[in-house]
């Protein structure tokens, strides 16, 4: 039997917001002052926008106070998506980062900066950016391989269609 709040939400909360066709990323309950706040964060492989996330929300709300599940104090609900630099904990957040910028930190080679190019079920493929007018190289990292990741936020990065462009001219 779950132990924590956290737990018991979950439990509560998670076949809901499957069935809205996301995952269920994270729950935090935190206090605020005398008010207590609960932070669900959902994503999937094609991204949550605006009207999904509201129409989660009503639905986890509407459970919310039809089982007292957070009790009779006053709280409240905000539903999200990850932030723009999400740590990658999961497969499934590895997938859904192909072709963005992450940091990795390593479990014994330090850190390293990297664009991940292909999942699979023992690790990724990455191309890690030449420094200097060097060319990039690929890395195999393994699971074991990676202590900490992270994606990172790039402003000035060319989309696909963008290099194609570039080359036929």
């Amino acid at each position: 039997m779950s132990t924590t709040q956290s737990e018991r939400l979950r439990e509560l909360l998670e076949p809901l917001v499957t069935s809205q066709g996301l995952d269920l990323e994270e729950i935090v309950v935190d206090s605020v002052g005398r008010k207590r706040v609960l932070r669900v964060t959902v994503d999937s492989d094609t991204g949550a926008d605006l009207d999904r996330i509201a129409d989660v929300s009503r639905a986890l709300s509407a459970k919310l106070d039809e089982t007292n599940a957070m009790g009779d104090d006053a709280y409240d609900l905000e539903v999200g998506t990850p932030g723009a630099e999400r740590p990658l904990t999961e497969h499934r957040h590895f997938v859904r980062a192909t072709d963005r910028l992450v940091k990795f930190q390593l479990a014994e080679d330090g850190e390293l900066v990297a664009r991940i190019l292909t999942v699979d079920e023992e690790g990724i493929d990455v191309e890690v950016p030449g420094v200097k007018g060097r060319k990039a190289t690929a890395r195999r990292l393994g699971f074991p391989e990676i202590a900490k990741a992270r994606v990172q936020v790039e402003f000035n990065r060319k989309d696909k269609k963008d290099m194609k462009e570039e080359e036929e001219a």
